[in-house]
């Protein structure tokens, strides 16, 4: 079959690799028909490049059709549409079933002391060959797999696998009030999306902040009051901003969409770029013990809040040596929640939403269509934000 594999620190190339085999009786091999590239695909490919293998296969947002079942699953059969959440979960350990896919008990990494196994992601989490690919085995074929109807396109599901639980748990996490107020940092995928949920969900003021105008004008269609990053350099002129539409206060919750992407640390940019010079062994024990994430986005959102409020981090990082301004989390009294979305966890509240009204805008999230055969040139627009792209389907 035809694959996205990394090769290196920002080269990603298709290549012929074996078919995915049933190995467990518990498997399901899917003919993938629409796979899509997530900001975590670029952190792969120039800060996480030491956890991954030449030849590893990328990507974590699958849908398609079941082609082959093993012995022991009845929950699903061959022609079956079906989402592959990016959580490989068991569905049926105590974390599991206690909403927290993402900390599954029977796929933790335990090596690596790292919670669930992910489909297309690093050693770290479990090296599971990814969907950005003709064919994907998928385990607990019983439990896993999202069924969903045939007839409606791919774009109404597919964000399933991330986008959509990704930023419905980080909208969760906020604990945004009734009527109450959101800022949130970056408008990419998740960002764009944890704002329409706000919205839906009843949050009276979403502020969204971002540099890229094509993200900042898209937001703003949805309804959020767009910030320009640009515009707010110094100090704290964002602050200022957002304090200003906020009675002085700062808004009930910020989400931080960006993560270790962050603009604004030459340190932690420097860091990252000399731990990429290094033999992967090596990176792997500087990063595991010495790492640092470029915070800008979280430093941010902790001026961002009020007093009492919640930051919500959906955005990845990476660091174990991160500084953190403790005096004033504590003195305001910030809340923090964080970590991989538990997909399964929000499926139920999800999948009424998908509906012909489309409330979320699913259906036209999608900025760029592509052949799998782009997936390479895609990587490199993506990671320059060029051409309008802020969300790519790939098809295989």
């Amino acid at each position: 079959m035809r694959a996205l594999t990394y090769q290196g620190k920002r080269d990603v190339r298709v290549e012929t690799v074996p078919d995915p085999k049933i190995q467990e009786p518990t498997d399901i091999i899917v003919k993938i028909t629409a796979t899509g590239i997530c900001g975590s695909d670029l952190h792969l490919t120039e800060v996480l490049g030491p956890y991954l293998d030449p030849g590893d296969i990328l990507g974590h947002e699958p849908m398609g059709v079941v082609e082959e079942v093993g012995r022991e699953v009845t929950a699903v059969a061959p022609g079956d549409r079906v989402v592959i959440p990016f959580n490989v979960s068991c569905g049926h350990c105590y974390m599991c079933g206690s909403g927290l896919h993402s900390q599954c008990e029977t796929t933790q990494v335990r090596e690596r002391g790292m919670g669930a196994s992910l489909f297309g992601f690093t050693k770290l989490y479990g090296q599971v060959p990814g969907g950005q690919a003709e064919y994907l085995r998928v385990p607990f074929g019983n439990d896993l797999p999202i069924k969903v109807p045939h007839g409606p396109s791919d774009d109404r599901f597919v964000y399933l696998s991330d986008v959509l639980p990704t930023a419905w748990q980080a909208v969760e996490y906020a604990d945004i009030p009734p009527g109450g107020s959101v800022t949130i940092l970056g408008l990419g995928p998740i960002g764009a999306m944890a704002a329409r949920i706000a919205r839906h969900r009843g949050a009276d003021l979403v502020i969204g902040v971002d540099l890229v105008p094509d993200r900042l004008d898209r937001a703003s269609r949805h309804g959020a009051t767009c910030l320009d990053l640009r515009r707010y350099a110094k100090g704290k002129e964002l602050g200022d901003a957002v304090r200003d539409l906020t009675d002085g206060r700062g808004t009930d919750a910020v989400i931080d969409a960006v993560g270790l992407e962050a603009h604004g640390s030459p340190v932690a940019k420097a860091a990252h770029t000399a731990v990429g010079l290094l033999p992967d062994a090596l990176a792997q024990r500087m990063m595991e013990t010495a790492g640092i994430d470029r915070l800008a986005a979280l430093h941010a959102a902790i001026d961002l809040v009020r007093r009492g409020g919640t930051i919500s981090v959906s955005g990845v990082y990476g660091g174990s040596a991160d500084p953190m301004p403790m005096l004033t989390l504590f003195d305001k009294q910030i809340q923090l929640r964080m970590g991989q979305a538990n997909v399964k966890r929000w499926v139920d509240d999800l999948l009424p939403l998908l509906t012909d009204d489309d409330p979320l805008g699913v259906d036209s999230f999608a900025t760029h269509h592509l052949p799998l055969e782009e997936g390479p040139q895609a990587y490199n627009t993506f990671r320059e934000k060029a051409d309008g792209m802020i969300k790519t389907l790939l098809i295989p």
